[in-house]
């Protein structure tokens, strides 16, 4: 294990930390800094590399359950009314219902996505189309006059219609959070409360599928490569705290469309770096 390598993972776990949870398309930063340059499957073999962005994944996914750690409390609890009021609250089967689409679409189309939607030409389709997606959902967003202003009040049909958003982020390049947002702030709810269900829902359906993949892989997690696998994990969670904070605060201010701007400027950098 050279410096060179855990100087490449470091590089690799802080781009996942900023990208994974921010409605930009971490996959479309990672073909950028590793599959045209770093190149992290030449310094050791692909299955070795893939399994370093579960780890690191698994990082950004950690980052998350520290922000939403009392949330995400609440929500296991069988009686999670507000002890001091009636007030609604968020609850697990409300998650679950938001989570149900992409868990059916996800084991359906699992492996036609592996095979034929991870190239360059799909990855930007994903990030052009995600960027329209999120400027119509500011615009239509700015003409609707009831808003649900926090995810406590969310409900089921929200829930089940903004996870069928989600499913639009199995095409890479979307960005799930860019994808489930844009589709809670259609629906008339808040940028901050769509955000919020957005990252409670990421952390099962992420842990599983980066669990199941983990356990796949488990044969690749040698001691040589794990000083390598520690510094992309540690990496991807502190910028992923630093990314999810900041983010939250400011996402009511901003809205989506510096995003959507944002995403659009990098489709043009990807089209002249694959094809100039």
């Amino acid at each position: 294990m050279d410096w060179w390598a855990i100087i490449v993972a470091i590089i690799l776990g802080v781009v996942e930390g900023l990208t994974e949870f921010a409605p930009v398309s971490s996959t479309g930063h990672m073909i950028i800094v590793d599959d045209l340059w770093l190149k992290s499957k030449e310094l050791f073999n692909p299955d070795v590399a893939n399994t370093f962005k579960i780890v690191v994944q698994l990082g950004s996914i950690l980052a998350v359950v520290v922000v939403f750690k009392e949330r995400l409390i609440n929500l296991v609890k069988i009686n999670n009314k507000s002890t001091t009021t009636n007030a609604p609250v968020l609850r697990w089967q409300m998650v679950a219902v938001g989570l149900l689409p992409a868990v059916i679409f996800g084991f359906l189309f699992e492996d036609f996505i592996d095979e034929h939607l991870f190239s360059i030409e799909t990855v930007l389709i994903g990030l052009i189309g995600g960027s329209f997606l999120m400027i119509a959902a500011d615009i239509l967003h700015k003409r609707n006059n009831h808003i649900t202003t926090t995810v406590d009040k969310l409900t089921y049909k929200q829930a089940l219609l903004m996870g069928l958003f989600q499913c639009i982020a199995l095409w890479p390049g979307f960005s799930r959070s860019g994808s489930t947002i844009s589709g809670g702030v259609i629906l008339g709810i808040s940028h901050r409360a769509s955000a919020d269900f957005t990252f409670i829902m990421a952390v099962p359906i992420m842990l599983g599928a980066s669990g199941l993949s983990l356990f796949k892989n488990w044969s690749y997690m040698s001691i040589d490569v794990l000083p390598f696998f520690i510094a992309g994990f540690v990496s991807a969670f502190l910028f992923a705290l630093l990314s999810i904070r900041f983010f939250l605060a400011m996402i009511s201010r901003i809205k989506l469309l510096p995003f959507a701007v944002y995403r659009l400027v990098l489709s043009g950098i990807l089209i002249v770096i694959v094809y100039f």
